[in-house]
């Protein structure tokens, strides 16, 4: 019998541990992992040579551009970039929507709400992401959406954006409100495939002066927009005191000195060239106002599809109602959007629409989407759920603020290994492949019925 407590611990200590060999008593000896590397391991003074392997030094990127868009991987951080480079105003102009924008966070959620349905042990060493659209094909499935006062974000403007998306196989549109003329852009990349962007003006006469020029400079294809029947309630341009051309003022001469750069290019290079008659200057709203038919109807998209001999897409479609009377007057295409946000706050999702457009009118002409795209993986996922084609518009800008033609070019870059690598994980080969089998949708935000 144990003659004290502590020996009555000790007793039962060694009792337990006979029984469960991971417990030992306290005064049991055992070898620490310190212990372990001081008797086991060998240490030894590195010698020179040693480092060599190493060392991977690599001499800096003389080039300032290529050295800044180096560092971005993602659509994100080429906005982080842009934003550093470009004014309040113009930046803002890109990057913002309609009053409380809604509309535009609602749309990049449902891409980031989507849930992919990979296949596994699939042959994906090659990969072909090339596309048809309207008759042509399309080295990838997304193009470039018409942007307007596109020189506003870099003094390279249309004729950057046509020149990467020529070299890259894929097509650019121009907008009406470009800042570059029909022309220019059509020389500035003469190989490549362009779309004219058109807003009925209430002057018809000049509408029909720009799409004979747009015919005349080799565009194959129309694209009417019918979703600003007024301009949308830009807060942040409003906030801005945004103006065409940008205006020299207190407020933007401070934010000038935090970007010469761009006040340079501006200062120092050929002023504005618009594809309409533009005097003077003012608001983006006065111009609106000034020039954008809001009677316009059906029966002008008839009209349009007897005067233009192409092939005509009408923009702006956001119910399936709309889808189908766009076909009923002659479209070839229609582009499922809510203006990147920028008109109706709260409008339709285009993502959720899509599928029960694709249902209804797919089988009639190419339906393709925008709004909300900010990933190849997004783009990606609208295929799969039955679009055509895709158009980018904020995620190529902000390619453009962040280093011109370069930064177009890095933008498509990284969308198109985006593609390419969500497709292998899905275990596609091609676009043709992706289907709703590869999708679904989480129901965080998918509308439902009102009662």
């Amino acid at each position: 019998m144990p003659s004290s407590p502590s020996e009555s611990r000790s007793a039962t200590l060694q009792s337990m541990s006979t029984r469960q060999p991971g417990i030992q008593p306290k005064s049991a000896s055992r070898t620490t992992p310190k212990d372990y590397e001081m008797v086991h391991m060998k240490r030894q003074i590195p010698k020179i040579k040693d480092f060599a392997p190493l060392l991977k030094f690599k001499m800096p990127e003389a080039d300032a551009t290529a050295r800044r868009l180096s560092n971005a991987h993602t659509i994100a951080d080429l906005r982080r970039i842009a934003k550093r480079r470009t004014p309040a105003g113009p930046f803002d102009y890109t990057d913002g929507a309609a009053d409380h924008e809604v509309s535009i966070e609602r749309s990049r959620q449902a891409f980031l709400d989507v849930e992919f349905q990979p296949g596994i042990l699939r042959n994906v060493a090659s990969v072909d992401m090339t596309t048809s659209i309207l008759g042509k094909d399309s080295a990838l499935p997304f193009g470039m959406a018409p942007t307007g006062f596109t020189r506003m974000m870099h003094s390279a403007g249309e004729r950057a954006v046509v020149t990467a998306a020529a070299k890259a196989g894929i097509p650019y549109s121009l907008s009406t409100v470009g800042t570059t003329s029909i022309e220019d852009v059509a020389a500035a990349a003469p190989e490549g495939r362009k779309w004219f962007q058109l807003y009925l003006w209430k002057n018809r006469e000049l509408s029909l002066e720009l799409i004979s020029n747009a015919e005349k400079a080799g565009y194959d294809t129309l694209i009417i927009t019918v979703d600003v029947p007024t301009s949308g309630n830009r807060v942040r341009d409003l906030k801005n005191g945004m103006s065409i051309p940008p205006q020299l003022t207190v407020k933007t001469l401070l934010d000038a000195s935090y970007r010469p750069e761009w006040w340079i290019n501006f200062l120092t290079t050929e002023p504005y060239s618009f594809a309409f008659d533009r005097s003077g200057s003012g608001s983006l709203g006065d111009l609106v106002t000034a020039l954008y038919d809001s009677t316009v109807t059906f029966e002008d998209l008839r009209w349009m599809r007897e005067v233009w001999k192409g092939h005509l897409v009408v923009k702006g479609i956001q119910t399936v109602g709309d889808a189908e009377r766009a076909f009923d007057y002659g479209a070839d295409g229609i582009v499922v959007s809510n203006h990147g946000g920028r008109q109706l706050d709260r409008a339709p999702v285009p993502f959720h629409l899509l599928p029960r457009i694709v249902d209804q009118v797919g089988d009639r002409g190419a339906v393709m989407l925008d709004t909300g795209i900010t990933s190849g993986a997004d783009i990606v996922a609208a295929i799969a759920l039955g679009a055509d084609f895709t158009l980018i518009g904020r995620a190529y800008l902000y390619g453009l603020m962040a280093g011109g033609e370069a930064g177009v070019t890095r933008c498509i870059e990284i969308l198109s290994s985006e593609i390419e690598r969500t497709m292998k994980l899905l275990g596609v080969t091609s676009v043709a492949e992706l289907n709703r089998d590869h999708v679904r949708a989480l129901t965080r935000s998918v509308p439902i019925p009102v009662a």
